[in-house]
């Protein structure tokens, strides 16, 4: 089965059947990452090319990952080094890699709706690897995995997401995808750090951490951006620390169950305590072993691999 749509933008228009087929399709996908022999031939012959425009670890790793264990060719092209650099539009880069053959683009971009505009650009496949302050349904996707394999649903869940909501594109999707899928979102943060018109979207939002806190099921701890702080969101490193960052005594509040996620790179100490990042509450490296198992479910759909996975 492959999805009804060309590209992955977003969340927020996706059905909840399409975001379940991405799940199971990821879930059945990561047992090949257990394997010996971390390589299928699923997508051999398949040219994926990962469009950075800003820096990351975690996402264009784990898309080059999943796309090599599926034996597909990647090129990798970051701003330093390429034409970008020499004045190349966004739009002429595109059409530029397209007529190379490339049938699938991962788009990071600093503006958001960048990946919507590449998807009315070029015939290839786009994937949205984070747009601006938009969405990062990758990372939405990958937290929902991990959610559902240690909570195996997610109706009636109480999720906190918490911290930096204000330029979180991780934030949105998760807003959008939990929410779709059943689960109670709650946000808090400085009142400096939540977007206008948060109401309108479909959480619940708290001032206070411990209120937030109350029986919550599941806490997704949100980096602070310390490359935009210098515009005064909040008096202090140690403040927010104070009031806002997920310690071990603040965990008591939530379920005895609780887990504990972070869609990194953390800043220990900050918003998340050491000894709760490496503890028993903790999914965080679930999560990213998860990212590579979410990758591969959607270029394995988008680009319509034909073999049997449990076969490979």
């Amino acid at each position: 089965m492959q999805l009804q749509r060309k590209d992955i933008l977003g969340l927020q228009n996706m059905t909840t059947e399409e975001m379940a087929l991405i799940l199971e399709t990821a879930q059945s996908h990561k047992e090949i990452l257990s394997r010996p022999v971390k390589k299928v031939p699923i997508l051999r012959g398949k040219s994926i090319c990962t469009l950075f425009y800003e820096n990351s670890t975690r996402t264009r790793t784990s898309f080059e990952l999943a796309a090599k264990i599926m034996s597909a060719d990647t090129t990798s092209i970051s701003v330093a080094g390429s034409a970008i650099n020499k004045g190349e539009s966004f739009k002429d880069t595109l059409l530029t890699l397209e007529a190379m053959g490339v049938d699938l683009f991962v788009i990071r971009h600093g503006a958001s709706g960048s990946p919507h505009f590449a998807g009315q650009i070029v015939k290839s496949h786009v994937i949205n690897a984070g747009d601006g302050l938009h969405e990062h349904p990758t990372q939405g996707l990958l937290d929902m995995l991990t959610i559902r394999e240690n909570k195996g649903k997610f109706e009636g869940l109480k999720v906190v997401i918490v911290g930096d909501i204000l330029h979180s594109r991780v934030a949105r999707s998760n807003i959008w995808g939990l929410s779709k899928m059943g689960a109670e979102v709650r946000v808090c943060g400085p009142s400096t750090l939540l977007p206008a018109k948060i109401e309108e979207l479909p959480v619940r939002v708290y001032s206070s951490l411990d209120q937030a806190l109350d029986g919550a099921d599941v806490v997704n701890v949100l980096r602070i951006q310390l490359e935009r702080m210098d515009r005064g969101f909040f008096p202090s490193i140690r403040e927010y620390s104070r009031l806002f960052g997920i310690n071990k005594d603040r965990l008591r509040k939530c379920k005895p169950d609780v887990l504990v996620m972070h869609p990194g790179p953390m800043n220990r100490g900050i918003e998340i305590a050491p000894d709760v990042a490496d503890g028993e509450y903790s999914v965080i490296t679930d999560q990213v072993t998860n990212g590579v198992a979410v990758r591969m479910a959607i270029l394995y759909l988008l680009l319509g691999g034909g073999a049997n996975v449990a076969a490979a």
